[in-house]
């Protein structure tokens, strides 16, 4: 019998960010971006403490490559929906610029529809069967495998007293630190929706930041002359 409630738990992601951002678009841009921001200062933290540790005090922390490992996959998989929400994606336009506007329109859709279809496929390749493909798992299956085994990764270990207070293992699991996967995965084909729908109803041109980043550079050119 197939195991629904992982979907039901991304699912449950998705309508909290829709339904908060209908009435508090702002905040949730701020908390995408104070997500973000704070992965990227652990990041920077964890390798600049075990930098001085390692060839100050010849010592350091037998966890903290892994860890960093950990967060700089979350902030990847996290990042890519919000930069796919704010257009941030960089990609090249010159072909689809010298299309007529129907055409145009029609390759901005064909972009965000395949976009949401890349990860719709990584999340669960079953459903391809109806296309004659013999394609099984993704990041659903890949994630509740390891929830299911409960195996621990390498050198990432809890403290000591959240081991005795909370009766945690040692190691700490490997299903937690792959949570973002689907969770990544399942925003990034809500935005890539979200995206085709404001392409369509002509509030967005395009999911990808391609022709902007170049005005960007025009326009920023000679800031740092001044």
């Amino acid at each position: 019998m197939p195991v629904i409630w992982p979907y039901l738990g991304i699912l449950a992601v998705i309508a909290a960010f829709f339904l908060a951002e209908r009435r508090w678009p702002n905040a949730v841009t701020r908390f995408e971006e104070n997500v973000l921001a704070t992965l990227l200062a652990l990041i920077t933290f964890i390798s600049f403490t075990q930098v001085i540790a390692r060839y100050g005090f010849n010592s350091g922390w037998g966890g903290a490559l892994e860890l960093t490992r950990i967060l700089f996959a979350w902030m990847i998989l996290f990042g890519m929906a919000y930069g796919l929400k704010q257009g941030m994606h960089l990609g090249v336009d010159a072909l689809i610029r010298t299309f007529p506007p129907r055409a145009f329109k029609a390759a901005a859709l064909f972009g965000a529809l395949a976009t949401a279809l890349y990860a719709l496929i990584l999340l669960k390749a079953d459903w391809l069967f109806i296309f004659g493909a013999d394609s099984k798992g993704g990041a659903v299956d890949y994630w509740h495998r390891f929830y299911k085994v409960g195996i621990g990764l390498d050198d990432l270990r809890w403290p000591e007293w959240m081991q005795e207070s909370f009766g945690l293992k040692e190691r700490m699991q490997r299903w937690i630190a792959y949570l973002m996967l689907p969770i990544g995965l399942g925003l990034l084909a809500f935005r890539a929706i979200e995206a085709f729908l404001a392409i369509l109803s002509g509030k967005r041109e395009l999911v990808i930041a391609g022709h902007e980043a170049e005005e960007l550079v025009a326009e920023n050119k000679d800031i740092l002359k001044d």
